[in-house]
């Protein structure tokens, strides 16, 4: 159960407590993600700067705070985005033939490139700004969620219920959204939380690679690459970022995990059911 589950509410806890620190970093910390202090340019972490200082003296603490904020917000707006529309998509195209002859193709088309590659030129093209960012990778992740969601949708729909919904003349729409949906809400959960973290993960990429958040906006990614160069003399540059990238990927990805196993204690009960049946069927033997 999810109320016993100790690593839940652990890594949970982790993920709040990075959540709160990103959102109240004035309450710790007094100094400004943008000021320019030549004078303090690559300090140490100590008592006065927690986390050190960059190269241009502008504290870390409150940079890696607001570059939190903003993967957060990309990861939250990339797995709303991609999850609702390929929700969307992967219903319509489990109930609709013609449609899913030709979204699935599409889908197939876009599963054709890297990830990275695919959101890296889709960047290019429009531009690098955050707006855009979350358009390119919601644009990645939609075929791999409508997927999931058609799959799951398409076993649904031979059941027996639909059958007799069908005959007594129920509307697809009714169908669709009344009976289908809900029966894919939970791999719905687990796909929309895995984009969650793999976007935040993608975002770091690339704004390291320089296609994403641009400068001066802290992000993930381009405070490794302003640590980089000073990565032998200047530790704490590359140290903390990569620490918080790390923390908040292993979190999402474990609260997936275990909200997935929640979600469908069923399956994790299946081989006992089996073996059970299977002992009962040599005793009567």
């Amino acid at each position: 159960m999810l109320h016993n589950n100790t690593r839940l509410f652990f890594w949970g806890g982790v993920l709040v407590a990075i959540v709160l620190l990103s959102f109240c970093s004035s309450l710790f910390s007094p100094y400004d993600a943008y000021s320019i202090d030549p004078l303090s340019r690559l300090k140490p972490p100590d008592a006065a700067h927690w986390f050190g200082t960059d190269n241009f003296g502008r504290d870390l603490f409150v940079r890696v705070a607001v570059a939190v904020r903003v993967s957060l917000s990309v990861g939250a707006a990339v797995a709303l985005t991609a999850g609702f529309t390929g929700l969307t998509v992967g219903l319509l195209c489990a109930w609709f033939r013609p449609l899913d002859l030709i979204l699935m193709r599409v889908c197939d088309g876009l599963f054709a490139f890297p990830s990275l590659l695919l959101a890296i030129a889709i960047v290019g093209v429009l531009g690098p700004n955050i707006a855009n960012v979350v358009l390119a990778l919601s644009l990645v992740y939609v075929p791999s969620i409508a997927r999931v969601i058609r799959g799951a949708a398409m076993v649904v729909k031979e059941k027996n219920f639909i059958e007799a919904l069908r005959a007594q003349g129920a509307s697809s729409g009714r169908i669709i959204w009344l009976h289908l949906l809900p029966n894919v809400i939970s791999p719905l959960i687990v796909q929309v939380t895995w984009v969650f973290s793999v976007a935040i993960l993608t975002e770091a990429a690339l704004s390291f690679l320089g296609s994403g958040v641009p400068a001066p906006t802290p992000s993930l990614g381009n405070l490794l690459l302003e640590g980089k160069a000073v990565i032998f003399t200047a530790w704490w540059m590359t140290f903390f970022p990569g620490i918080a990238i790390v923390l908040l990927i292993l979190a999402l990805n474990i609260i997936g995990d275990d909200l997935r196993d929640g979600a469908e204690p069923g399956l994790k009960a299946l081989p006992v059911r089996v073996m059970r049946q299977l002992k009962k069927g040599a005793q009567r033997g």
